[in-house]
């Protein structure tokens, strides 16, 4: 089974960062020019790009929209977004920038009905969601938030709207390098039928082949972000893994 390795562009205050189980004060940054970090993870072999609007999703608005159009015109890959989309405007206003996919989080938690509108309007192959989880409950708003409903259940209630994708983070292990979560994205990927992408935790290429030994059929890929960053592994190795 192959996966899909999107390396992760996290944008702060216009610079490229990454942040340490998503607290916006343990950022480091990594870059200053998004659109050529985008180029340079192109150049490595990328097929797809994941970028976050860091700000966006602590403000609770787009904060990066123009930088991530000009991503989304500079590489001649898909790319999916997400981070403050909580109106429908703000949806889609990130679809007309170019990108293949934006991702709901917090919203999708708050209004379901909502993600059934979006994916009539525009499809469920441009409207994903990002469940963001810690010990199986989900967490809103920037991870700020421990909710009482359970990743498991807003996956299937999310995938009976018309969701094609669900990108699932374990918030614990994110930027941590000490592995994914196998066990809580099996469960995931038993829950629904359409595709999951993992994020959290993937410190090199052992990590994205015990992914692929699960053996969902349903899961697309794996979000890469501080392994890229800090040299564990390159994108070469990761994408080898991938091909198992």
């Amino acid at each position: 089974m192959s996966l899909t390795i999107f390396p992760a562009i996290d944008l702060q205050h216009g610079r490229c960062v990454r942040l340490r189980q998503g607290r916006a004060e343990e950022a480091t940054v990594y870059g200053e020019d998004p659109v050529a970090m985008a180029r340079h993870w192109l150049a490595q072999g990328a097929r797809a790009l994941h970028v976050v609007d860091l700000d966006g999703a602590f403000r609770g608005e787009p904060a990066h929209a123009g930088t991530i159009a000009d991503i989304a015109a500079a590489v001649p890959i898909p790319v999916q977004t997400g981070g403050g989309l909580r109106t429908d405007a703000h949806v889609r206003q990130m679809l007309a920038t170019g990108v293949k996919r934006v991702i709901l989080g917090t919203r999708a938690l708050a209004d379901e009905q909502a993600v059934a509108r979006l994916v009539r309007e525009h499809g469920g192959d441009r409207v994903a969601v990002g469940i963001d989880a810690r010990d199986g409950w989900v967490q809103i708003k920037g991870w700020v938030e421990t909710t009482a409903v359970q990743a498991v259940e807003l996956a299937r209630h999310v995938a009976d709207a018309g969701v094609d994708t669900i990108i699932y983070t374990d918030t614990a292990t994110d930027g941590m390098l000490v592995g994914p979560n196998l066990k809580a994205m099996s469960r995931i990927c038993q829950a629904v039928s359409c595709h999951v992408i993992a994020s959290g935790g993937i410190g090199g290429p052992e990590d994205i082949r015990a992914l692929a030994s699960l053996g969902h059929t349903n899961l697309e890929g794996a979000i890469v972000g501080k392994a890229l960053y800090e040299g564990r592994a390159t994108l070469a190795e990761l994408l080898a893994a991938a091909e198992g």
